[in-house]
């Protein structure tokens, strides 16, 4: 058997080659856009992808099953109760995908129906030789992670409640994937970072019968309880989601990848001021907090850069990226992996463009823990709710950054705007955001709550 697991950390998102060596048949399970090494290793390794399997309509990044379709001729595969706008194969539970032949059967892949997540949500029981006993593992998709579980809530706009799904999840977890042998590893679809549950280890594997003991959502208690907890203190959900939700769902633009047009500052600011385009500079952030184009947003490339930027920019915007040297493809890449294709251009060496141009230039406003103002000001927490509730500042407003886009009418324009995080990434991010919308007094902690976590005990 040939199993291969692809973990892309910025996107805290893992996919799965899986075939059969002695016949040359092969799956693809929850690809990325960017397919290159997936095409290499199958090459390499004499196999033929045949199906390309989603476990479920993904929502924080764009899939590549149509362009493994193209390139491949592989057909597309989704769970039975998924409705999509192009052809697909279903799934049914129970069902059996064989990849081998001869009198073991070689590798298959069993489907398990396992709503709870999403309504189509599938998991993959992955067995070396059919007649195995102990699986070799299972593909959990976004139903079981390693320390937690996928989170109910998501759909909830789209006329399914939190609650009836965690109640479907429940079942799924305990009527499907708990009755598999102990031995049986969990491969997940995502780990620590991931916006699609709250507590996932930065282990990218496990076993069943680790799970059932260390996992807090599979421990036995009362179905009230189990829904409190995967309903309560859920990360923010970044406003692409729904944009890649739907693109999964009805189709998207093949990524088709061209040089990117050098620009210049002065263009780049006709983009902005004649077409709408955001301005993001992806340079480090101390880089930028030293001096960055006015008005220009900021998520660096060392960070969760592809999410952010999904949190700050909406959908479709034309975008210009200010990179450091070599580091544009990458950008695009990422804005690409979350289905934002419209990059127009970068500005190259902009630090050397904005020596030149010093009146358009800004340094950001940043204080130290001894800064902080007592009163007077309008102090903006940007984490995530959960990490609010485990402590906060005192007089302090949860705003998540991946929703702040939509709540900046409330805050007054008028008052100074103190912004704080973690360890003070966050906060940089939602202070260009607040900068580029027009807020004339800003400023972030530096160090974040780590660093403030002495004046509140």
């Amino acid at each position: 058997m040939y199993f291969a697991q692809y973990y892309l950390d910025c996107l805290s998102q893992a996919s799965y080659l899986i075939g059969d060596e002695s016949t040359g048949r092969a799956v693809l399970v929850d690809p990325r856009r960017d397919i290159d090494d997936y095409l290499s290793d199958a090459e390499a390794a004499g196999l033929r992808i045949e199906l390309v399997i989603e476990t479920h309509i993904h929502a924080d990044f764009l899939s590549g099953h149509l362009e493994l379709a193209r390139a491949t001729g592989a057909t597309i595969a989704f769970g039975e109760a998924a409705a999509t706008g192009f052809p697909i194969r279903r799934l049914r539970d129970g069902e059996r995908l064989d990849l081998g032949s001869g009198a073991d059967g070689g590798v298959t892949l069993t489907v398990l129906a396992t709503p709870g997540h999403t309504p189509e949500s599938i998991c993959l029981v992955v067995r070396e030789h059919a007649a195995d006993e102990v699986p070799f593992g299972v593909l959990t998709g976004d139903t079981l992670f390693v320390g937690d579980v996928g989170r109910p809530d998501l759909l909830s706009a789209a006329g399914h409640s939190p609650h009836d799904m965690a109640l479907r999840l429940r079942r799924s977890l305990h009527t499907k994937l708990l009755t598999l042998p102990d031995a049986t590893r969990v491969f997940p679809a995502h780990g620590a970072g991931s916006a699609c549950g709250r507590n996932l280890s930065t282990e990218t594997s496990s076993t069943i019968g680790d799970q059932r003991r260390l996992n807090y959502a599979l421990q036995p208690m009362p179905e009230d309880e189990f829904v409190r907890l995967v309903t309560a203190g859920q990360p923010a959900t970044p406003g692409y989601f729904a944009h890649d939700s739907a693109l999964n769902r009805d189709g998207h633009p093949l990524l088709e990848p061209t040089p990117l047009a050098a620009l210049t500052l002065e263009e780049a600011l006709t983009a902005r001021d004649e077409h709408g385009a955001a301005l993001l500079d992806c340079r480090p952030l101390d880089v930028y907090t030293r001096a960055h184009l006015t008005g220009s947003l900021h998520t660096s490339l060392d960070t969760r850069f592809a999410e952010y930027a999904g949190s700050v920019v909406a959908p479709g915007t034309p975008i210009v990226l200010l990179a450091d040297a070599g580091t544009e493809d990458e950008a695009r890449l990422r804005l690409a992996r979350i289905g934002y294709d419209r990059v127009l251009g970068y500005i190259p060496d902009p630090a050397a463009a904005l020596a030149r141009e010093p009146a358009l230039t800004s340094v950001s406003h940043r204080i130290g823990m001894d800064e902080l103002p007592d009163e007077h000001v309008q102090l903006i927490d940007v984490r995530n709710a959960s990490e609010f509730a485990d402590g906060a500042l005192p007089g302090a407003r949860n705003l998540p950054l991946a929703t702040l886009c939509d709540h900046l009418t409330l805050l007054d324009r008028r008052r100074p705007v103190v912004l704080y995080c973690r360890s003070g990434n966050r906060s940089v991010i939602a202070a260009a955001l607040l900068e580029a919308r027009g807020f004339a007094d800003v400023c972030d902690v530096a160090g974040g709550y780590e660093a403030l976590g002495a004046r509140v005990g």
